[in-house]
Formats: C-alpha cells, sequence, structure tokens
C-alpha cells in the first residue's frame, strides 16, 4: 500500500509565534500536524473536505484557492472538484458555489509547462539552481547573468521569495522587468501586482516587498540593482 504524504506546516509559527503562540501551535502542530496526518482520512479525502466546508461558509478567497490547489494536488480530479462543489451548492446556496467555481476554473485549467517548454517560449536563459540564495526562496529558481550587474531569475510555479528590503542611505533600489511567464510583486501593506511579459516594476529602496511566480504559472524577470549608497539587502520572513 502507497504510503500517504506527510503534511505539514509552519505559517503559524512564523507569522504568530510571539503574538499567539497558543494559535500558532494548534494551527501547525494540532490541525496541519495531527488532523491532516490522522491515517483514518487520506490526504486527497481530506482535501476534499476541506474545500467543502469553506465553500459552505462562503470563504472563497486565497485560502480556498490554496486548498483547491492543495487537493488537486492529492490527486482529486477536476471531474471530482466539480462533482464536490455542485453537491455543497444544493445546501451551502449558488453563490457561494459559483464563487468557489470560478477559482477551481481556474486552478485546474491551467496546464504547467516542463522547464523545456517554458525555456522555449522565452528569449533569456533559465540558467543554473539558485542555490546560493536558495534559504530565501520558497520553491526552486534559477539564475542566469544577462548582462553587467544584471541577472535574470527564473521561479517555478509557486515559488516566491521572501519578504525582503533593498536599503540604502542615498539611491539605491532595484528594477524589475518581466521577460516571460505570470508572476506577483507585492510591497508590504498594499496589495500584490500582477506581472507578466513587459511589466517593469521600479522597487524603491528601503521598502519590504516580495516577488514570485503564480502558482500555475513560470515567471522569469531581468533583476537590476540600481547603484547606491552603502546599499545591502535584507531577508525577512517567508510569504504567508
Amino acid at each position: 500500500m502507497k504510503s500517504q504524504e506527510t503534511i505539514t506546516n509552519t505559517t503559524g509559527h512564523r507569522q504568530l509565534s510571539e503574538f499567539a503562540p497558543l494559535f500558532a501551535h494548534l494551527n501547525d502542530d494540532i490541525l496541519f500536524g495531527e488532523v491532516w496526518n490522522d491515517p483514518s482520512l487520506d490526504v486527497k479525502t481530506r482535501g476534499l473536505l476541506t474545500v467543502c466546508a469553506l465553500t459552505s461558509q462562503g470563504i472563497t478567497d486565497s485560502s480556498l484557492a490554496h486548498h483547491i490547489q492543495n487537493a488537486k494536488k492529492q490527486g482529486v480530479t477536476a471531474d471530482e472538484m466539480s462533482g464536490a462543489i455542485t453537491h455543497t451548492a444544493m445546501y451551502a446556496g449558488w453563490p457561494k458555489a459559483w464563487a468557489a467555481f470560478r477559482l477551481a476554473k481556474e486552478v485546474y485549467s491551467s496546464s504547467l509547462q516542463t522547464k523545456e517548454e517554458y525555456q522555449a517560449s522565452i528569449a533569456y536563459e533559465i540558467g543554473e539552481e539558485n542555490v546560493k540564495f536558495a534559504p530565501y526562496f520558497e520553491g526552486k529558481s534559477y539564475s542566469a547573468p544577462a548582462a553587467d550587474g544584471i541577472n535574470h531569475i527564473t521561479f517555478e510555479p509557486g515559488c516566491k521569495n521572501h519578504w525582503h528590503i533593498h536599503q540604502a542611505d542615498q539611491g539605491g533600489g532595484q528594477v524589475l522587468v518581466c521577460t516571460g511567464g505570470r508572476g506577483w510583486y507585492q510591497q508590504w501593506g498594499q496589495k500584490p501586482v500582477l506581472m507578466e511579459a513587459g511589466s517593469v516594476i521600479r522597487i524603491p529602496a528601503n521598502v519590504k516587498h516580495w516577488h514570485g511566480a503564480d502558482d500555475n504559472h513560470w515567471f522569469s524577470h531581468l533583476s537590476i540593482n540600481l547603484p547606491g549608497k552603502n546599499a545591502s539587502t535584507t531577508w525577512l520572513e517567508a510569504v504567508e
């Protein structure tokens, strides 16, 4: 019999260990530790049940999208997901189901490219695995030199770098030029900004931010660090 994949989560401890340690423990160690790994239900069934539970409550934000993606990863087919949401609609209501279907359709309609397929679709080289900065990324990234002081960075689907700050006493900052795929940039306290081929983001110095790939797409950008006095980069916590 195939062994069940172990589910782990450290979001609570990363985000709330000091402010709400009990909640962090319940979230990471109990919910995603003991409950999700209880052998009485396989993770595929548990993932589908979670989607139905969130839909029935009208929770159709990024948390539902995450659990739909997780259910897909655990082997829930598009037909199974469609049937489950339709069944939930009979008890929870039509508007909630419509909102869930919009998210599910986006997750299941995406076709993830292989690394080779994605490389063929962009002009710049993907390069080698970005081992040096791996501790500051959730997921796998790649780096290739593009010109003096300019690197081409590629993120696998779902890969994001941690919150970070390009510090400088004067000048500094960074410019991102998207060369392919679909990704996001977010400045602390603001909504994420979609990045697609041709998008340009000017990141001021001393601003907390992150950037990375959409869950269902590769993403690449040129990374141009602007000259500044006493310039440095401070890496912070992972994106929730």
